[in-house]
């Protein structure tokens, strides 16, 4: 589209062409820029003006899309640059986070914001943005090993998060129900009650637990770009995704160009990901369902963990052959220990017990362990318990912040002990874990004990003033979720 149009705020569509486009102009090199000034005051209202505008271009947009389900979108870009929409996107960025390669902050931005998101505006409408290099650092996991994680610089985070606005309007309309992991209005809890559900209602009796392998740092960007392309027509967009792939990563001072993958970290790099993974797996998978599955299969996709459940074993096997030749075309591959099918339903005890093989194994997912169990009157039920190794993982990093706060004063401890009290409830209060709620609880408690013994030869941490202090500032776990079926039972 070309620039007298670029005003418009309407959507322009077009049948997929044949052939790629002419080669995009290459960016110009830009220096680092000073802070510009600007008048705070007319902050609140310009935004809130903005917001008004900005909705209704992306209601055209969801509209096209769904009218137009083969057609591609070609002005996108203008409500990406628009400013309006660029400072909505700084201001839903965390305020304390932690400064990209360039060593600029939230606080230092904002003292020039409205100059800085104009000349911001101008270099991505004329096409001279560089995407800087993404400083990559780690944080530990689970399972003991680490996770790779990038930041961006400030001002790339919001060029990204104003991208995956303008994104979401078209994917959100294609993107299927069984995909839950970093959408709009969706959470892990929303998966864990769909799957809770499934297995529930649906005839499953046996469950694939899948994981893809390093998933994030395997996604083929090659790929990646012609399915973006299949629906996105507009080349700005396009070029601008090729320069975050291609920025590389800046880790112990050293440089390194990215050939495939996504940098985690930015408010790109998950829907890049959900991308990837609607036309290598969901889209597949709702195909194969249709046409090779013999019995009830259902499926809950979080991200690159997913859960798949089936009525026959045949059905099981045969799907997981034929979703590692599909995962191989696109360079992904399984984890082989972390993928794998187990015999799990309202009958899997009754015919595990004839044939002598004990108890229905278990599965975990999205932080629980998943249990087949039964009620008092014996109704089949899924008992879901927080998993051990995360419950232990979580105590020993507990146990190292105690420690290092052992020397402040008790009411401050007592304030930060009760926020991770109340945190782990809000994620793991799910009706039949209240057991490991408890467990939780106390073991903090025993940890802080520990702690107040630590700071004098005379401690007086006893039991009873230990009770004294977590009656004070530690708050009574608690069921802070509904059941599935009263969420989601209509």
């Amino acid at each position: 589209m070309d620039g007298s149009r670029e005003s418009d705020n309407s959507v322009v569509s077009k049948k997929p062409a044949n052939k790629e486009g002419a080669a995009a102009p290459s960016a110009e090199r830009v220096e680092k820029r000073g802070l510009a000034e600007g008048n705070a005051g007319e902050q609140s209202r310009l935004r809130t003006l903005g917001r008004e505008s900005m909705n209704q271009a992306l209601t055209r947009i969801r509209q096209a899309t769904r009218q137009r389900p083969g057609e591609q979108l070609t002005a996108l870009w203008h409500h990406v640059y628009n400013v309006d929409t660029l400072r909505d996107a700084f201001y839903g960025l965390n305020r304390k986070a932690i400064a990209g390669v360039d060593g600029e902050t939230w606080v230092e931005y904002e003292k020039g914001l409205e100059a800085n998101l104009r000349e911001l505006s101008e270099r991505l409408k004329r096409g001279a943005y560089r995407a800087p290099p993404v400083v990559r650092t780690y944080i530990p996991k689970g399972d003991g090993g680490k996770r790779p994680l990038g930041m961006p610089t400030l001002e790339d985070k919001v060029v990204q998060r104003a991208t995956v606005r303008v994104l979401n309007a078209v994917y959100e309309e294609m993107f299927l129900n069984f995909s839950y992991g970093f959408r709009p209005k969706r959470s892990p809890h929303k998966a864990l009650d769909a799957l809770y559900m499934g297995l529930s209602r649906r005839k499953i009796n046996w469950v694939y637990d899948a994981d893809i392998q390093g998933y994030f740092d395997a996604i083929d960007h090659e790929w990646l770009i012609k399915f973006i392309e299949h629906r996105i027509g507009d080349q700005r967009v396009i070029r601008h995704v090729k320069k975050w792939l291609r920025a590389g990563v800046l880790e112990d001072d050293q440089y390194r160009q990215m050939d495939e993958g996504t940098p985690q970290g930015g408010s790109a790099s998950p829907l890049l990901a959900n991308i990837y993974l609607h036309y290598v797996l969901d889209l597949w998978v709702k195909q194969w369902r249709k046409r090779q599955g013999q019995g009830d299969v259902i499926i809950v996709r979080f991200a690159d963990d997913f859960v798949v459940g089936f009525q026959h074993k045949q059905d099981a096997e045969r799907f997981h052959d034929a979703l590692q030749k599909r995962l191989e075309r696109f360079r992904l591959k399984l984890h082989p220990r972390k993928t794998r099918l187990i015999e799990f339903g309202r009958f899997a005890a009754r015919d595990r017990g004839r044939r002598g093989e004990g108890k229905p194994e278990t599965f975990d997912f999205l932080g629980f362990t998943h249990i087949c169990s039964q009620t008092h009157d014996g109704k089949f039920v899924i008992r879901r318990q927080t998993i051990a190794k995360r419950l232990r993982g979580k105590l020993h990093q507990l146990h190292l912040e105690i420690k290092r706060r052992e020397h402040w004063r008790i009411a401050d401890v007592g304030k930060w002990l009760g926020t991770v009290i109340r945190g782990h409830c809000q994620y793991y209060g799910v009706p039949g874990n209240y057991a490991k709620l408890r467990e939780f609880q106390q073991a903090v408690l025993r940890l802080w004990r520990r702690a107040v013994r630590r700071r004098s030869q005379r401690s007086r941490a006893t039991w009873s003033r230990m009770f004294h202090l977590s009656a004070r500032w530690m708050p009574a776990v608690r069921i802070t979720h509904l059941s599935p079926w009263q969420r989601l039972f209509v």
